[in-house]
C-alpha cells in the first residue's frame, strides 16, 4: 500500500477534479483539500474478531430514508487512550464495513459517523486502521444516500485519526 500522505493527497485530488467526486462544482471552486488527523500508528490493530453466529441480518436506516442489507460478521475488543472499546463488523458482497462514530462525533468528526473497510490477514485476524476512516459522501452533499451508523456502533472514546469533519 502507498503511504498514508500518498494516500491522503490522491484522495484530495480525486476530490478536487474527478467527475464523481462527492463535492458540489461550488464545492470544488473553493476547495483546498480534506482535514486530517495526523497520522496514529497506534491507532492500528489487527484484531481477532468473536463471529456472531448464524447469518444475522440487519437492515441499517440511510440519510435518504432508505435502508440497506448488512450481515452482523463478528465483534471485535480493542484498546484507546487506555479505555476498552467494542464494535461491531459487518460485511455484505463487497467485503467488510465499519460504520463508527466516536465521542468527538459533531465537534471534530463528522456527527453522523465515519467509515472503514478492514481486511482479513491470512492469519484470519481482521486488520483495522483508524488512519484510513472516511467520512460517507452524504458528509458533503446530501443528494448521496449512505448507512447511518447503527447504536451498538457509537463509542465514548476518541478516534483521533482519518478524516476530520469536513467544513465548506
Amino acid at each position: 500500500m502507498i503511504d498514508l500522505k500518498e494516500f491522503r493527497q490522491k484522495k484530495d485530488e480525486f476530490f478536487e477534479e474527478d467527475p464523481q467526486s462527492p463535492l458540489t462544482w461550488e464545492q470544488k471552486k473553493d476547495f483546498k483539500g480534506l482535514k486530517y488527523f495526523p497520522e496514529a500508528p497506534e491507532l492500528r490493530f489487527d484484531v481477532e474478531v468473536t463471529e456472531i453466529p448464524g447469518n444475522q441480518q440487519i437492515r441499517m436506516a440511510t440519510s435518504t430514508g432508505g435502508a440497506q442489507t448488512y450481515r452482523k460478521y463478528g465483534r471485535f475488543h480493542f484498546t484507546v487512550d487506555g479505555k476498552d472499546a467494542v464494535l461491531t463488523l459487518y460485511s455484505d458482497d463487497h467485503g467488510y464495513f465499519l460504520p463508527f462514530v466516536d465521542s468527538l462525533a459533531g465537534k471534530e468528526t463528522y456527527p453522523a459517523g465515519r467509515y472503514l473497510e478492514p481486511h482479513q490477514l491470512p492469519d484470519g485476524k481482521i486488520h483495522v486502521d483508524f488512519n484510513l476512516a472516511y467520512n460517507p459522501y452524504c458528509a458533503y452533499n446530501e443528494r448521496w444516500e449512505c448507512p447511518l451508523t447503527p447504536s451498538e456502533n457509537r463509542l465514548d472514546v476518541p478516534i483521533r485519526a482519518g478524516e476530520m469533519m469536513f467544513h465548506h
